[in-house]
């Protein structure tokens, strides 16, 4: 009998308050965080397309993930009212927030105009 093995999770970089700076704010390349909650239903949804994103995005783009219960420092800095949030860093700047899900697609869309340097 063959077992196909499976492939291991990618590990999605965890942001935590005492990380925060040396990861996002001196990143080189655009950034995507994600506020989650492990109790969140739709955060339960978009988690595997953050996971997704991560992986597609290494090196050219730092896709990551916020645990707002547990880094309540960089919820309250940013001032997070509802799960999931998406912020959009680049150059050390939020440039871009959204709440609630958003479809792969769009996050594709997004990353690749801050990554070519073809923001609208």
């Amino acid at each position: 009998m063959f077992w196909r093995k499976k492939k291991p999770k990618y590990q999605t970089t965890q942001i935590t308050d005492a990380n925060f700076n040396e990861v996002v704010i001196k990143s080189e390349v655009p950034v995507l965080l994600d506020f989650y909650a492990d109790w969140c239903g739709p955060c339960k949804v978009l988690g595997p397309i953050i996971d997704e994103l991560a992986e597609e995005y290494e090196g050219k783009a730092l896709v990551a993930k916020v645990n707002t219960e547990k880094n309540p420092l960089l919820s309250q800095h940013f001032k997070i009212k509802s799960i999931p949030t998406i912020l959009f860093i680049d150059k050390g700047d939020l440039v871009e927030r959204y709440q609630g899900l958003l479809p792969k697609p769009n996050l594709e869309k997004i990353l690749n105009e801050y990554i070519n340097g073809v923001v609208e």
